[in-house]
């Protein structure tokens, strides 16, 4: 199909087509776009650059593909359905920078070149990447196609946002709305591109989070949730206090947060539960267990001669009824453990009594394994909802917790800050060391960038051995421990000292060490670090919560207890090492696309931009280095196999394959652009392309032969459908005027073009429309005043509604003087009340509307009221009132009110005289029209009948050429005259000329005569006839003008062939 890129280029001939560019629609120009541009490239640039676009409100900028966000923290405007529409199918540079621009580019680089892509999305904790992970999902959905089923998926991969934020996320002193979980979310489309399943891998929950949280933040947001918006009923079952009642809520004293509803979220989030398909009953069990997480953290335990001891047994009855247990065993599993104890190859199992540091540990991990697995339920349910059994394409959206760096830092940020340090090593290979490596490799001419390489700070955390991580020191510390105590984070400490003490990047204190990390130092205190690590939920509470009477809790501890654990138990610090390198595999296997989201202030306000906090970011993120890379390097490089199957559509050596070397293949395609030899060079493999604009100009070629290809489709196809399209409304129009209105010669038997002012190459008028709005017609009307002054007005008919344009002088402002098109009026179809017209063969009607009348002359009313009709019953649901003028020919319209006189009301009178063309008399508040008679009122088409009388002719013909081997014709003239009621005068009598051009031999040949030169005109726009009795034409062709007739279907002749056009497709010269 036509391309917008494609129209805008095709209209460049318009002079004033810049006006109408989205860039000339008072778009304020804010720094540079993409940060290749900027003359200097320094951090101060960078930042400088930046903060323009921030505080202009322009939050996007790009640095080649990789897009830069800042935090607005505020609602933009510009993520409207208009922008959805926008950015659709568009080049990177025909808009501004954009998440959408890169989420199309994504969508659309999967379907052409069928690979799985991915975008990254990093940045610290509160730069926005949730939020942006939501757009990119929802502009996915908005622009791929789908039936129902494809329609349920949208739908699921759209609620599982509050559904997991609402279990997931939490406020924190840098970010009210936090991730404290790492999600990798696959779209999986089919080869349509239609999204028909999805899967989600979640990453080290910050499970300590649901036991304790530091001053000013939250625990997950499903707590507050459910207290503010669950029913009177629901707390009562659940047995909800306030927030400040429960210990595992109370200990930061922060309850509420500004801008968020929580009452609000709850309904979103158990509407969400219900449309991925979670059952009522275990939505209840979900929320019974949410409760009893609460419940349980207010278990408290007293020293008792060195043994733990519950300090209110009434505290356990609740929390045992919520889950479902027994609130005796539920005690005695607090306060004591069983262990194995071998002696002498024997094994037996004592229980041991726990001290209250024990029992309070042993609560809390009960606590955090109900919580844990009770996410990654609600995740397996969201799978189990989308995902299918077979993978095509898909694209991974990465939203993982940012960088952290706070007052204390414990085991938690140590596990989210090495993620994020594999992430930018992920950054790093593709986009500054494979990159420049590639060059290398393919001979292409390239001077070095020096950029820090985080590779040695990540091998300082996981490696294994020669020295050994820091993960692998604590495993084996962990793997040694046999109590809860301090003494094992002290000897770790020890142990990191003797293994990675002497690296750069490491060094201790005395309450931990510090990590010299991508984004600056870290200090980590120890305490608790080994605890956290172990990560170990005891047999006997694995065994309390599978006594449990409810199916579903029992569901979440599948553990068998009975077979023997070999090995040492897996820790925290080897899950999220093995889950960040496989998300690191997996991502390699995908095209990658980055997101750079920036947090420039603390403070969570708009137009807040703290410099140095910016400039940091800016460093860390290597953005100086990928602008110098970017600029110095090439913008796009693919494999000669892979550049010739896109492009060889461009010329036909290449159609449909080349023969010959690829190399040469690819050579021959540049040349044949004109590429100028500067902007590209060929590698041993691939070919590297310097500039983005070189790419889009071989995209543009590329989009323009497709256009070409589809307009002679669209215009085969066209012709097809419009005939029977046309047949069908000519029938209907004509059954709307049918013994109601005389009819005008030729009027009865012209085809219907519908978009008389050419609206594909008329900017100027498309602009009131909204991107993609269909016309279903368009006509330039005389409409009529108060005073009965005519005027030009543009009609326009679309699904929408009735549009009627005119002209102004600009009064002021740098197009003083200047004519522009003004949308006057927009009706709606739900505020039209009727349509009058009188019974003679004029050409007025008055549309009735709530607020005014239009009283409008149109050559073509009756094709608009047949289009308007079937629009007007489409939007209200019934039939459009036609009313015709009573037996004395008058019609009465309201007009508009204006300053302090009133509307009132005007008439039109219409009388008998003389000719077919009407003559105005106006005369205070009435206007006479003064016209001939036309055609009777029951004139009816007579395409049918004379289309069955050519078929029988022709027939008849055929018959007689099989009997007797040649052609007879019969003697006798046939006249089709008698077998019809009633002819129409004009058209209707060249198609029976043609019959009868049809019964006699032709003459042999005459000489061509030189033919004198008479009125000629050009086609202001291409035309396809639509009948054997048209003429079709290009924009600019010259044609001989040998009629012109009132009803606008003029008659011409071009290439020796005359025929039948639209008057105003043309302009005389």
């Amino acid at each position: 199909m036509p391309t917008r890129l494609s129209k805008a280029l095709v209209s460049t001939t318009n002079t004033n087509i810049a006006k109408y560019h989205w860039q000339s629609q008072n778009v304020k120009q804010s720094g540079v776009d993409d940060m290749v541009l900027l003359s200097k490239i320094t951090e101060d640039a960078i930042v400088d650059n930046l903060k323009k676009r921030y505080m202009d409100d322009y939050i996007f900028t790009y640095i080649g593909p990789v897009l830069i966000s800042v935090n607005p923290f505020k609602q933009m405007p510009y993520f409207t359905d208009r922008e959805i529409e926008l950015y659709q199918g568009a080049a990177q540079y025909e808009n501004p920078p954009h998440i959408y621009a890169l989420t199309d580019n994504m969508y659309r680089n999967m379907m052409i070149d069928g690979e799985n892509q991915c975008v990254i999305i990093s940045g610290e904790s509160g730069a926005g990447k949730t939020v942006a992970a939501k757009y990119i999902m929802g502009y996915i959905s908005k622009v791929s196609g789908g039936g129902s089923k494809v329609q349920h998926v949208k739908e699921i991969i759209l609620q599982s946002n509050p559904l997991l934020e609402a279990f997931g996320n939490a406020k924190t002193v840098r970010n009210n709305n936090s991730s404290r979980f790492g999600k990798y979310f696959e779209i999986q489309f089919s080869r349509g591109g239609e999204p028909d399943g999805g899967k989600i891998s979640n990453f080290l929950l910050e499970k300590s989070r649901v036991v304790s949280q530091n001053e000013n933040e939250r625990n997950f947001h499903i707590y507050y949730q459910v207290r503010e918006g669950a029913s009177a009923q629901q707390r009562e079952a659940l047995g909800i206090m306030t927030p400040d009642y429960y210990y595992y809520l109370n200990q930061s004293g922060t309850y509420k947060v500004d801008g968020t509803n929580d009452s609000k979220d709850f309904q979103e989030t158990m509407e969400a539960m219900q449309v991925i398909g979670i059952p009522g009953d275990i939505q209840t069990q979900v929320l019974q267990i949410v409760a009893g997480i609460l419940h349980l953290g207010n278990i408290s335990f007293i020293e008792a001669g060195n043994y733990g001891q519950v300090e209110s047994t009434d505290l356990l009855a609740f929390p045992a009824y919520l889950l479902g247990i027994d609130p005796n065993r539920l005690q005695d599993k607090l306060t004591s453990r069983k262990m194995d104890s071998k002696w002498g190859g024997k094994s037996e199992s004592i229980n041991v009594t726990l001290n209250q540091e024990q029992a309070n540990y042993t609560r809390d991990a009960l606590a955090k394994a109900l919580y844990a697995r009770l996410f990654d339920y609600l995740v397996e349910s969201i799978n189990k909802a989308i995902q299918k059994p077979y993978e095509e394409f898909s694209i991974g959206v990465l939203d993982i917790y940012g960088f952290e760096i706070f007052q204390r830092n414990g085991f938690e940020q140590f596990c989210i800050n090495f993620v994020n340090e594999k992430l930018q090593q992920i950054f790093i290979e593709l986009t500054l060391k494979a990159e420049q490596e590639e060059y290398v490799q393919e001979g292409i001419k390239w001077t070095p960038i020096e950029y820090f390489n985080n590779k040695i700070v990540c091998d300082l955390i996981e490696n294994k051995l020669n020295p050994p991580g820091i993960m692998s020191v604590l495993d084996d510390v962990c793997a040694t421990m046999h109590a809860k105590g301090e003494g094992a984070d002290g000897t770790l400490l020890q142990k990191l000292q003797a293994a990675v003490g002497t690296h750069e990047h490491f060094n201790s204190w005395n309450s931990g060490f510090v990590i010299h990390h991508y984004a600056g130092k870290v200090s980590y205190d120890i305490n608790g670090f080994c605890e956290r690590n172990r990560d170990v939920l005891f047999p006997d509470l694995i065994e309390l919560m599978q006594s449990s009477e409810f199916n579903f809790i029992r569901s979440l501890f599948p553990e068998n207890l009975n077979t023997d654990k070999k090995g040492r138990p897996t820790t925290a610090s080897s899950k999220i090492k093995k889950q960040a390198n496989d998300l690191v595999n997996t991502l390699m296997k995908c095209t990658p696309h980055y997101i750079r989201c920036i947090k420039p202030n603390e403070t969570k306000r708009p137009k807040d931009w703290e410099e140095s906090r910016a400039r940091h970011q800016v460093e860390y993120l290597g953005l100086r280095e990928n602008i110098r890379v970017r600029r110095a390097g090439f913008a796009y490089r693919r494999l000669f196999s892979k550049f010739l199957m896109r492009y060889a559509i461009l010329t036909a050596e290449t159609w449909p394959c080349w023969r010959g070397p690829e190399q040469q293949g690819v050579l021959h395609l540049l040349r044949s652009v004109n590429m100028d030899n500067d902007q590209y060079q060929m590698g041993r493999t691939k070919v590297f392309v310097k500039n983005p604009e070189s790419l889009f100009l071989l995209e543009e070629m590329r989009e323009r032969k497709f256009d070409t290809f589809a307009r002679i489709i669209q215009k085969a196809w066209r012709k097809f459908i419009a005939r029977k399209k046309y047949e069908q409304m000519r029938e209907e129009a004509s059954d709307i005027l049918y013994n109601s209105k005389e009819r005008r010669k030729n009027s009865i038997n012209r085809n219907f073009v519908g978009d008389y002012l050419g609206l594909e190459q008329r900017p100027e008028l498309r602009q009131f429309l909204a991107k993609r709005e269909r016309v279903d017609f368009a006509d330039s009307v005389n409409k009529f005043d108060r005073r009965f002054k005519s005027i030009k007005r543009d009609l326009i008919l679309t699904p929408k509604g009735i549009y009627l344009i005119g002209r102004e002088k600009v009064k002021k402002g740098p197009e003083k003087g200047q004519i522009k098109e003004v949308l006057k009026r927009k009706m709606e179809f739900g505020g039209i009340s009727s349509v009058s017209l009188s019974t003679r063969q004029d050409d007025f009607f008055i549309l009735h509307e709530a607020q005014y009348d239009s009283l409008l002359e149109s050559n073509f009313k009756t094709e608009f009221l047949s289009l308007l009709s079937k629009r007007y019953e489409e939007v209200t649901k019934r039939k459009l009132t036609i009313s015709f003028g009573s037996s004395c020919f008058r019609l009465e319209f309201r007009v508009k009110k204006e300053g302090w006189g009133g509307g009132g009301t005007r008439i039109v009178v219409f009388q008998k005289g003389p000719g077919d063309v009407a003559q105005l008399k106006p005369g205070g508040k009435t206007l006479s029209v003064t016209i001939g008679d036309g055609l009777p009122k029951s004139s009816s088409s007579l395409y049918r009948r004379t289309a069955a009388l050519l078929l029988k002719h022709t027939l008849r013909s055929l018959s007689s050429a099989h009997q007797n081997g040649g052609a007879k014709f019969p003697r006798g003239p046939h006249n089709p005259q008698a077998d019809i009621t009633y002819s129409s005068p004009q058209k209707q009598d060249m198609f029976k000329k043609d019959i009868k051009k049809e019964r006699k031999r032709p003459p042999p040949a005459p000489k061509p005569q030189p033919r004198p030169q008479g009125p000629r005109c050009r086609a202001l726009y291409q035309y396809v006839g639509q009948d054997t009795d048209e003429i079709s034409f290009e924009a600019n062709d010259v044609l001989d003008l040998v009629k012109e007739d009132p009803s606008g279907w003029w008659t011409g002749r071009i290439g020796g062939k005359e025929g039948l056009f639209p008057g105003n497709y043309v302009e005389k010269i």
